[in-house]
């Protein structure tokens, strides 16, 4: 399937290039400053480019099994046994498709046969939309499988099923206050596949499914706590051909668990069975149901180099040895009920070479970046003071700020020009986007100012402004580094990295609560004083956790992979010769 989109939506998707500047970046420092709105020139002259693509590679295809006829009402491995039904049966043929988003957002559906880009439209939407998941049910409706679309400003929407273009018929609100929703298909043993959703506490609850055209889901169940020490859960429909479905939960030591089906909805699952270690050897797990016609669903896994494997079920909630299906999967960002958390808002990285030019790097979902494409035109941010902030409107790419004159300037704007945002900014020294810090799924930043004291400022999820500034505490100066872009410690909520003087590396962990978004600081080690420069990318290797990267005075440059428990991995190197940037963000 070749991506048809190339870069972020026409109205979103600018950057700018502008002459040398008067103001200059201190080394390590993240840009700052919020303010009230007053009329302004923006810094002039400025010439407006398109943001390079994040997806120039195609994307793999699957050689899904289909059968000349539909498989029917009974199993290879035991006639007369129930079937679950399939969960994206997009096309009717019996069989499950392959529902997946590209490195843009870009929504595909792969039928075996050919591939289809999906457009979901609500009423007045541009299509300039970016969803931060997509699932599919059964079930619910009688032509296929529902369509589920989940914004990170959490706003869940339901469609009925159509190769191109689902319909909407129903959309919630409120959504954003789980880290995962996903359907593991018929959980209480009605026909009708039911949601699954898991607060950032760990809670999980059990949505039943309808038939209803006014609302898909019933009223939510609480079905258990402790949920929170798996950082992924992959619903499978069926694996033990009872036609109820299961679950697999995996933790961050690589531990996965079957959890099969009870068709009960207030204690769905029974006793969880070990079925083996080593599993963290994989990004993502999910299922597309049965491949191998025996009426059992099998495991799909992405390793972190982008090849897929897939293990077939045994019926019993075990699988027999893997099979390698293929490579450059790392191309895919979701795969439509993928286990792990959806990372969202940042997936890219500029530079800020010493000839004042921008480039633009795309994570690649391997820990590597896409070669670099130029951003602006030579030199043309020379001095400038940058931020680059997980994204504060709803298209899923980071955007560029510059602080000018006092006045802060969005290059991103929705509106396809450069917007003053308003004056007031020049007090703070430095300024990071890290995402949704106040739980209501908008984007939002932090500024601290010369005194050290640091302040929150709410986004309005469009980019153009923000809500009073609210006081988080003093003593901030402390630090010369803060940077971050997502979820560091694996609950889903975005978190903050400092550095202190004495090179000694903490984590913040994000609340979700404006009043005080972050808990006590975390130590995660020391000698972090060897780099000259910190940047958060998002996330690098596809897990769905937020990654960082450091650069030596040799110009080295190395990941740090989250291990999702609020520190990092062991580093691994990414190249040399970074030493060409002033400034990395």
């Amino acid at each position: 399937m070749t991506p048809k989109r190339t870069g972020r939506p026409a109205a979103t998707r600018r950057l700018a290039a502008c002459t040398a500047l008067t103001l200059s970046v201190t080394a390590g420092a993240l840009l700052a400053a919020p303010a009230p709105a007053f009329a302004d020139e923006p810094p002039a002259p400025r010439t407006a480019v398109e943001q390079p693509a994040r997806d120039a590679a195609q994307l793999p295809r699957l050689d899904l099994p289909r059968p000349e006829v539909n498989r029917g009402a009974f199993s290879a491995q035991d006639e007369g046994a129930p079937l679950a039904e399939p969960r994206s049966d997009v096309d009717g043929d019996g069989w499950s498709d392959m529902v997946l988003q590209s490195l843009d957002g870009t929504v595909y559906v792969d039928t075996g046969a050919e591939s289809h880009e999906v457009t979901y439209y609500l009423s007045g939407e541009s299509g300039t939309q970016s969803y931060k998941d997509v699932f599919t049910a059964a079930g619910l409706q009688p032509n296929g499988p529902v369509h589920f679309t989940l914004t990170a400003a959490g706003r869940l929407s339901a469609y009925t099923n159509d190769l191109y273009y689902p319909s909407n018929f129903w959309s919630g609100h409120g959504w954003q206050i789980y880290n995962k929703v996903f359907s593991p298909g018929d959980l209480t043993a009605d026909g009708i596949g039911d949601v699954l959703a898991r607060t950032h506490a760990g809670d999980l609850y059990l949505y039943p499914g309808t038939t209803s055209t006014s609302s898909p889901l019933g009223s939510r169940v609480k079905v258990g706590s402790g949920w929170g020490q798996f950082d992924q859960l992959v619903g499978m429909n069926d694996v033990n051909n009872d036609a109820v479905a299961d679950l697999f939960a995996r933790n961050t030591a690589g531990e996965l668990f079957f959890y099969s089906g009870t068709g009960e909805a207030t204690r769905p699952f029974k006793d969880r069975v070990k079925v083996g270690s080593g599993w963290n050897i994989f990004n993502t797990l999910f299922s597309i149901d049965d491949l191998d016609e025996d009426g059992n669903a099998d495991l799909l896994a992405r390793a972190y180099n982008g090849d897929l494997h897939q293990y077939s079920s045994t019926g019993t909630g075990a699988f027999l040895p893997r099979v390698k299906l293929g490579s450059g999967w790392n191309t895919v960002s979701r795969f439509a009920n993928g286990s792990s958390l959806p990372s969202w808002g940042k997936d890219e990285m500029i530079g800020l070479d010493t000839h004042g030019t921008l480039y633009y790097y795309y994570d690649l979902n391997n820990g590597r970046f896409a070669p670099r494409d130029q951003a602006s035109q030579d030199g043309g941010f020379k001095g400038a003071r940058l931020s680059y902030f997980s994204s504060l409107d709803d298209d899923g790419y980071a955007d560029l700020f510059e602080v000018y004159n006092g006045h802060l300037y969005n290059f991103n704007h929705s509106s396809g020009s450069i917007h003053d945002v308003g004056g007031g900014w020049g007090v703070y020294n430095t300024l990071v986007g890290l995402g949704d810090l106040s739980g209501d799924g908008k984007g939002d930043i932090v500024a601290r100012d010369g005194s050290g004291v640091l302040y929150l400022y709410r986004g309005y999820g469009n980019g153009s402004g923000f809500a009073a500034k609210q006081r988080i505490g003093s003593g901030w100066g402390q630090f010369n580094v803060l940077v971050g872009a997502g979820d560091v410690s694996g609950d889903g909520r975005a978190d903050l990295i400092a550095r202190a003087k004495d090179g000694t590396l903490y984590l913040y962990q994000g609340t979700g609560v404006a009043s005080a978004p972050f808990k006590a600081k975390k130590l995660i080690g020391s000698g972090w004083g060897q780099y000259t420069r910190l940047a958060a990318p998002g996330d690098m290797n596809g897990d769905g956790r937020a990654d960082l990267v450091a650069r030596t005075s040799g110009g080295t440059l190395y990941r740090y992979d989250s291990d999702g428990k609020g520190g990092f991995k062991p580093r691994a190197g990414i190249g040399t010769g970074w030493n060409t940037y002033t400034g990395l963000y």
